[in-house]
């Protein structure tokens, strides 16, 4: 037992590719989307402090480094999949926490393991840090399919992956951070060279247009 164990396994998330068995032009390891999920919320986090709200920056930064660390166990799945039924999310999710228990009673010192139960516990919820690990989480999710969709990936499934995405953070469009990734960022995306060729920009106002009819029920 020691924290060796821990440090040693920081490396194996850089061999969990996200979206096994598609074809892609562009691999993401667990290991680089943490670190592109810590950066989006750090940026996320100053639009919200602009707008007045109070960021617990040690909580936000200590969601986004650590949320997806459970993959190690039970590696990525594909989003379409994971959020096929609730039973399903609800299961994987059990899963993973018990895995992760494990191998903290298993691997982490006696003293520190109360503190690695609460950094590697689910980081999504109703806190403003949560929501900002949420869409940050979602935002690069959305790039992720979104470069393999310029690039003329032919694999269906990243389509599903930005329609999911995109459809995910207008549920938080209250945010004011989703409101400046609505207005500044999404445009900016969807002007890119070739995207005026895909269906993206058609879609993206599918989901807008559906999205702002749920709001308004």
């Amino acid at each position: 037992m020691g924290i060796h164990q821990y440090f040693q396994s920081l490396s194996d998330l850089e061999n969990i590719y996200r979206c096994p068995g598609k074809f892609k032009y562009q691999e993401h390891s667990v290991a680089e989307h943490s670190f592109k999920v810590t950066s989006i919320a750090q940026f996320f986090g100053n639009v919200e402090e602009k707008a007045g709200n109070q960021v617990d920056w040690r909580a936000l930064y200590e969601k986004a480094l650590n949320h997806d660390y459970s993959e190690l166990f039970i590696g990525d799945i594909k989003t379409p999949v994971k959020y096929a039924t609730a039973e399903l999310r609800e299961m994987l999710s059990e899963v993973e926490e018990s895995m992760t228990q494990n191998f903290i009673e298993r691997e982490i010192p006696s003293e520190f393991q109360a503190i690695y139960r609460h950094l590697l516990k689910e980081g999504k919820d109703e806190t403003l840090e949560g929501k900002i690990l949420a869409i940050a989480d979602k935002v690069d999710l959305l790039y992720e399919s979104f470069g393999e969709i310029q690039k003329g990936n032919p694999e269906n499934v990243f389509v599903e992956i930005y329609s999911e995405a995109l459809a995910t953070i207008y549920k938080y469009q209250e945010m004011a951070s989703v409101k400046y990734f609505l207005a500044e960022i999404l445009p900016d995306m969807l002007h890119e060279k070739g995207i005026r060729k895909t269906e993206l920009p058609e879609l993206t106002n599918a989901i807008t247009a559906q999205a702002l009819k749920d709001d308004s029920k």
